[in-house]
């Protein structure tokens, strides 16, 4: 009975050590995993922006244009129906008070 024991003993002691081995194994797989995603993802990255058509400097300027001009004519177009409001809430302001 206790070749029996020392035998269990034995086989367990290389069950963990070998499933000591495989952990070991696989967190240093996943702790080197994480550097190579990120070098990955930039280098993945890279080959994407060069695939991008990037606008000349003449269209971006036309761009900038359109945009401002928009943008001022919708604050006049506020500024105006604001002081239209504001006229009309005087007014009746004015003709309740």
């Amino acid at each position: 009975m206790s070749e029996l024991n020392k035998r269990d003993e034995v086989v367990a002691g290389k069950e963990s050590v070998s499933s000591a081995d495989k952990k070991a194994k696989t967190a240093a797989k996943k702790k080197d995993k994480k550097p190579n995603r990120l070098a990955r993802w930039v280098k993945d990255l890279k080959g994407e922006l060069k695939k991008v058509t990037w606008p000349s400097g003449k269209d971006t300027l036309k761009n900038v244009g359109t945009v401002i001009v928009c943008v001022l004519l919708v604050g006049v177009f506020i500024w105006v129906f604001d002081w239209i409001a504001r006229q009309v809430v005087e007014a009746l302001l004015k003709l309740f008070a």
